[in-house]
């Protein structure tokens, strides 16, 4: 894991007993995923290596887990579909809300040339670090994700693993011209959204699918809802 301020310190291997889940990326394939990067990503990685052992026999069913602490690891497609809609080209630094278990993190890792991860649990920052901490384009911080990260902002794609009633007016000012917001938005009906920023700094908004997250922790509980998520 890189030297930035951040979470978490050290060097280790990514893989931690797993042997990659090519035929969990093959299904996605089926199931109409189809930028060949983000498959071989998901290919590249154990998903049993970011959950209980107890739930690791059921790591490559295309469904959400629980990674304790009210907290769950997403359903791969979900994960693939939200990767592959930010079209990441490579050389982007990539702000994530929400690490959790670290996973998507570290498919995104493959994908671009940095991700900034910020988690509010304490205790899942702490494991997702020790996960992690072989790569050394990630960079980890436990905190609230409400806020962004702006010392190390700007950056050309910010993606949110938990759903705000609101899109935060921070993370906003930390993407780039010509960058990408993607995220659950919303309380009880939640839509996931993409925002880009244009070159001259014009928000459009669209909405790409209904979907169920956990509702994001600390300053966004007590944000009212707004009106950034756009059309269809």
């Amino acid at each position: 894991m890189g030297g930035a301020p951040g979470f978490g310190e050290g060097r280790l291997r990514l893989y931690i007993g797993g042997v990659g889940d090519s035929r969990l990326a093959e299904e996605l394939r089926r199931r109409g995923i189809r930028d060949e990067r983000v498959l071989a990503a998901i290919a590249s990685l154990s998903r049993a290596d970011f959950v209980r052992p107890q739930m690791a026999a059921f790591a490559t069913g295309d469904f959400p887990l629980p990674i304790g602490h009210g907290q769950t690891i997403s359903q791969p497609y979900v994960v693939a579909f939200m990767t592959q809609a930010l079209a990441l080209s490579g050389g982007e630094r990539v702000l994530e809300v929400g690490t959790g278990s670290g996973y998507q993190t570290a498919v995104r890792s493959r994908l671009c040339r940095e991700v900034y991860s910020i988690e509010i649990v304490p205790e899942l920052a702490r494991e997702a670090a020790e996960r992690l901490k072989g790569l050394a384009n990630v960079y980890l911080r436990e905190g609230d994700g409400y806020f962004g990260w702006p010392e190390a902002a700007p950056f050309g794609a910010i993606v949110l693993t938990a759903a705000p009633p609101k899109i935060p007016e921070a993370l906003l000012r930390q993407l780039e011209p010509g960058g990408r917001l993607l995220g659950p938005i919303g309380e009880w009906e939640q839509d996931l959204t993409l925002v880009r920023k244009t070159r001259g700094e014009e928000l459009q908004s669209y909405r790409l699918l209904p979907v169920r997250f956990v509702p994001m922790k600390g300053a966004s509980a007590a944000a009212p809802g707004d009106s950034h998520q756009g059309r269809a």
